[in-house]
């Protein structure tokens, strides 16, 4: 029978081969290495690009995530197509415990009336082509 030492180290070793598809239109948010107003600039920049974004995030980030989303929607770059809640294991890398995390993710679509308000807000802006 393995010890708890042994097992934690085999657990500590153990990584998820699975490749996990990266949406173009997903921002992952952090609370701690960016400003709320570096994810909102780049909500902006997506929404000119692909027409809809996912704001992701988990555990603590999960309140910057809504403030986003408010912020999108009370300006008018965006309106609230889902929202979607869910739990996930998430290994500890300083401890190696695995620790369950709530994670968030906000799908929302550009305005109609998006463009109007983009060119309200910063007349020098320039259109992206996506």
């Amino acid at each position: 029978m393995a010890s708890i030492d042994e097992i934690a180290e085999k657990i500590k070793k153990f990584k998820i081969t699975e490749k996990v598809e990266h949406k173009k239109n997903r921002i992952q948010v952090s609370n701690t290495k960016k400003p709320i107003y570096f994810y909102v600039n780049l909500a902006k920049k997506y929404l000119q690009q692909y027409e809809e974004i996912e704001l992701s995030a988990l555990g603590m980030a999960t309140g910057s995530v809504i403030g986003i989303s408010e912020i999108l929607k009370n300006n008018n770059f965006a309106v609230l197509k889902d929202i979607k809640t869910s739990t996930v294991k998430v290994c500890n890398e300083t401890t190696g415990r695995i620790v369950c995390k709530a994670k968030l993710e906000i799908s929302m679509e550009k305005s109609k009336v998006f463009e109007e308000v983009l060119s309200r807000a910063n007349p020098n802006l320039k259109k992206i082509n996506g």
